[in-house]
């Protein structure tokens, strides 16, 4: 073209595929901090013991929960961003059980502090710098006040450590009955902590709440039963165990299998010998002297009246999770075939009995010679009900087992959140430059915890905080000072049993100030377009052997068709010649 400069018309450069949607800069980083502040006003009314429920409908299932994980996992939060929170609600569930609520909380008015200065032109590097300096100097400080415990006062702490932890739940009012539960269950387990599986829950619907139990050994509801399951022998004392991987039950022959004969006294040998191969299995479990005989594989019909008329009894299609339990509590070993049976692979235990709990029999095992594992079982009204108490007793558990390890506790009502807050500020006046401003803003977003718990419970947090800031930075003995949900104003939350493990308070502002610095290191966001799928539009490529027409999405289409046609006898076309059409006998 005639005029046009050496710079014009050279084309764009195009990296990315059309539609893709780019967000970049100061707006984009703002935008994500307002979808974490929006993530957590959605859970922050569960905060505390005054805390609200949250119901969530998936479309099938009903949901009523005011456990944080559990909530942002029912949410589906489609926004890039804000699904960091999700995964630190998560990994605070994974890590300590409870504070899933506390950690998104803390995490967005932490971003929401520091959002002026983002506004106003700070470098969010300096920012993250800071942050990462006041988070340290927090954990530090949290592990500095907390109070070790040993000896004779451990249960104490452990009873008191999960009253606290089931406080904010559901079954908050029965927590005399959980709390002790849950310590029992929690301490049995001496060799290995981390192996919470030896714990096992059952819900059982109906009855009442104070119907739930613990049983010191293992507790499973009873499988599927066939014909003679109740001539069995219900209650042993000292009895031994056999745990199988073999199926006892006869097989019906494969409907392709073929067996020639000659003389009709043939056939009878051949299902004698399948007889004889069931009773050969069954007569082997009898002599090695087991009064229980347990199988993750079915146990039929002619197996169960087999064992029921030798006085014994037995189970099939027991559960993995279930049959460990058993193996762990009696010492038993699990076998996958009948023969070398002896008495060393055998489990023992005290006493057995099938019980009936609601509508459900359960077969317990007690008095096994491994204290190691407990069964919980819970009863209730509703299936929702059940569920919430079986997450809050989680919750419990996990508390529970991070005291016994963590050895140490600190004080709950946002007691801790206002001393590390009072530290921080202090600490910020040594520091120069944009940082002390930082640091200050952190300090600030700890105090969403006391200012949420009062908000929850129907009081004047302006009042409280206002209290509880005056208490700790003039008080002499204030540090333990936080917000007393039954009067409405504060008190020491360590003399009124409100006690938690000083590792969840760790993890919750280290895993917080993480996932605010991820936030804000974020300074662009690409949204990529679905990519086509290949093959979904008609007629893909070009016909193959001058045939037919398009539509068929390649060889695959092709394929298919033919299948089609053969399976639905639907012909079209000749054959060539000495060609026919044959069905198999798998076909249709």
């Amino acid at each position: 073209m005639q005029g046009m400069g050496p710079g014009m018309g050279r084309p764009g450069i195009i990296l990315l595929r059309e539609g893709t949607d780019t967000s970049q800069g100061k707006p984009q980083l703002v935008s994500n901090i307002n979808a974490c502040c929006a993530v957590a006003d959605a859970v922050k009314s569960t905060l505390g013991p005054r805390g609200m429920d949250k119901l969530v409908f998936d479309g099938r299932k009903v949901t009523i929960s005011n456990d944080g994980a559990t909530i942002m996992k029912l949410l589906e939060i489609a926004h890039p961003a804000a699904k960091t929170l999700v995964d630190i609600s998560m990994s605070q569930d994974a890590e300590v059980g409870d504070g899933t609520t506390s950690v998104v909380l803390l995490a967005a008015e932490m971003l929401k502090q520091i959002k002026g200065f983002i506004e106003e032109g700070v470098h969010p590097q300096l920012v993250i710098r800071s942050m990462r300096q006041a988070s340290a100097l927090a954990v530090q400080r949290v592990k500095e006040i907390a109070v070790p415990f040993e000896g004779d006062k451990g249960r104490e702490m452990l009873l008191k450590c999960a009253g606290t932890a089931l406080n904010s739940k559901l079954i908050s009012r029965h927590q005399d009955l959980f709390a002790p539960m849950v310590v029992d269950a929690v301490s049995g387990l001496k060799s290995d902590l981390s192996d919470l599986n030896l714990i096992g829950v059952k819900k059982v619907p109906g009855g009442e709440v104070r119907q739930s139990f613990l049983v010191r050994g293992v507790a499973f509801k009873k499988t599927f039963s066939y014909a003679g399951f109740e001539q069995m022998t219900k209650k042993f004392v000292n009895p031994k165990i056999l745990l199988l991987n073999v199926e006892l039950e006869l097989k019906s022959e494969k409907e392709n299998a073929e067996v020639r004969i000659t003389d009709p006294d043939q056939y009878q040998s051949i299902v004698d010998a399948e007889w004889n191969v069931i009773y050969e299995k069954l007569d082997k479990c009898i002599a090695c002297g087991a009064n229980i005989v347990l199988s993750k594989l079915p146990i039929g019909d002619l197996a169960t009246q087999y064992f029921a008329d030798k006085g014994l009894f037995c189970a099939g299609r027991v559960e993995v999770g279930d049959i460990v339990r058993v193996m762990k509590a009696t010492g038993a070993q699990i076998q996958t075939s009948v023969n070398g049976l002896d008495d060393g692979i055998l489990g023992k235990c005290g006493h057995f009995e099938e019980k009936q709990v609601g509508d459900e029999r359960f077969n317990l095992f007690t008095e096994c010679p491994s204290e190691e594992t407990a069964t919980i079982v819970l009863r209730g009204g509703s299936e929702q009900f059940i569920e919430e108490s079986h997450r809050s007793i989680h919750d419990a558990i996990m508390v529970v087992k991070r005291s016994l390890k963590s050895r140490s506790v600190v004080a709950g009502g946002g007691a801790v959140e206002m001393e590390v807050s009072k530290f921080l500020r202090e600490e910020s006046m040594k520091i120069e430059g944009k940082g002390q401003l930082v640091m200050q803003a952190f300090a600030k977003a700890l105090e969403i915890v006391p200012r949420q718990l009062a908000d929850n419970a129907g009081f004047d947090a302006t009042d409280i905080l206002n209290s509880l800031r005056k208490k700790h930075f003039h008080g002499d003995n204030g540090q333990w000072y936080g917000v007393d949900i039954e009067t409405g104003g504060i008190c020491d939350t360590f003399e009124s049993n409100v006690w938690e493990p000083s590792i969840n308070k760790v993890n919750s502002l280290a895993a917080a100030g993480e996932a605010a610095c991820v936030i804000l290191s974020i300074d662009e966001t690409v949204r990529n377009p679905k990519s086509e799928q290949p093959g979904a539009g008609g007629g893909g490529g070009p016909p193959m052997g001058g045939g037919g027409g398009g539509g068929g999405g390649g060889m695959s289409g092709m394929m298919g068709n033919a299948m089609d046609i053969a399976n639905n006898g639907q012909r079209s076309g000749r054959l060539g010649k000495g060609v026919k059409y044959m069905k198999g006998r798998g076909g249709g």
